[in-house]
């Protein structure tokens, strides 16, 4: 009884009577026009079911008035979506028949139950009961008052009752398939891969210009050496220039649907990575071998981002100390490996959002990332395949 009542203190209760009433109000105008054949608007929904459109503009409509708390989100139970499939569009029409049922059932409880009513509380001041109601056999009297509320409590139940039946079958003949739910499913996955991606690239570029600002602006603040201070801001404004052209193309791939990946900094652009280490005071031991130039896109663009953190965290964990970076493609494979000696302010290995996103990389790739001490160095290796790029 608690649920009954909660259900006729909603909105989206009456919203569905109406729902159910519009394709009444069109039967009972086919009705006029030609009465002897009120079968064909069942007949006529078939071939209005099967336009594409139809299924956009159904899905709509229900949501709107059947599912109010849903209308526009992503995820609701009833799709609005043009039909894109002979199923979907025989769905469609299966949907429009069980509509014009409900509406005509729905049309007929309204008018009969609120007439009969009205004839009940007439039938309390004298007047006999119209033959052409429920009420036709009820003496007029005083007892007509007290069954008059009988018919609209009735006339509330079938509200409440057709209310969920209708929204129950908009759900099963309008909402997605199990195809398109995984479909969907799929789409929002790879939305939340691209968010994450652009989290690690906002966060290996704009990191690695912040640590390296930091580290400049120390060092020159110590020094006392304006030529060294000359050279650490020269090396500040050209990381920061970088780190804009990065933000720049992050938020271009925001705004547009489908940015080109060729944008982002590959393997090739690795010298600005370590000149701006240098410019830090970092020692850089470099060696590259084999054709960089030729790598596959993901592979050299992935490499890039896992040299920019591993310079980054030494940079932020270690400071101005010597490091080793060797690049090498050799035996159908990527090789990168950036050491450094290890100082107890490195963090421990596994930890961090850096390093974590050094092994979700090269995983990707359907590599492997290796990072920790090892033999009094810390060491970030990274082995990416290159004949099995996803």
């Amino acid at each position: 009884m608690r649920r009954f009542l909660s259900m006729l203190a909603r909105p989206a209760t009456y919203s569905r009577w109406l729902h159910l009433l519009i394709p009444a109000a069109v039967g009972s105008v086919w009705l006029f026009i030609s009465p002897t054949k009120p079968w064909m608007p069942v007949l006529f929904a078939i071939p209005v079911g099967l336009l594409p459109a139809m299924r956009l503009a159904e899905g709509l409509q229900a949501q709107f008035l059947l599912t109010p708390d849903q209308r526009g989100r992503p995820d609701a139970a009833i799709s609005a979506a043009p039909a894109m499939t002979w199923a979907a569009r025989w769905r469609t029409v299966a949907w429009l028949e069980a509509r014009l049922v409900l509406g005509t059932v729905a049309c007929f409880a309204t008018v009969w139950l609120s007439a009969t009513a009205v004839d009940l509380v007439r039938g309390a001041f004298g007047t006999r009961p119209s033959d052409a109601w429920l009420a036709r056999d009820v003496e007029p009297g005083w007892w007509c008052a007290l069954l008059a509320p009988l018919p609209i409590l009735v006339l509330l139940g079938l509200v409440v009752l057709f209310g969920e039946v209708a929204t129950a079958a908009a759900r099963g003949l309008l909402g997605p398939s199990p195809t398109e739910r995984l479909t969907a499913l799929e789409e929002r996955a790879e939305q939340l891969l691209e968010r994450n991606r652009i989290a690690r690239e906002l966060h290996d570029s704009i990191g690695h210009a912040l640590t390296v600002a930091v580290v400049q602006a120390g060092a020159a603040r110590t020094a006392g050496n304006p030529e060294f201070t000359a050279r650490a801001l020269a090396a500040i404004e050209e990381t920061g220039r970088q780190a804009l052209d990065d933000l720049e193309r992050v938020l271009r791939v925001l705004r547009e649907s489908d940015p080109p990946a060729g944008a982002r900094p590959t393997l090739v652009e690795a010298d600005r990575l370590l000149e701006s280490a240098r410019g830090s005071g970092v020692k850089m031991d470099v060696e590259m071998t084999g054709p960089l130039d030729l790598l596959p896109g993901p592979v050299s663009r992935e490499g890039y981002r896992i040299l920019q953190e591993s310079l980054t965290n030494v940079l932020r964990h270690a400071g101005a100390v010597p490091v080793r970076v060797r690049i090498a493609v050799a035996k159908e494979r990527l090789e990168l490996e950036v050491a450094n000696p290890f100082v107890a302010s490195t963090r421990a290995p596994g930890s961090g959002s850096g390093l974590r996103g050094i092994r979700e990389r090269a995983a990707l790739l359907g590599g492997k990332a290796r990072t920790g001490p090892h033999e009094g160095e810390w060491i970030v290796h990274a082995s990416l395949p290159l004949d099995r790029i996803p």
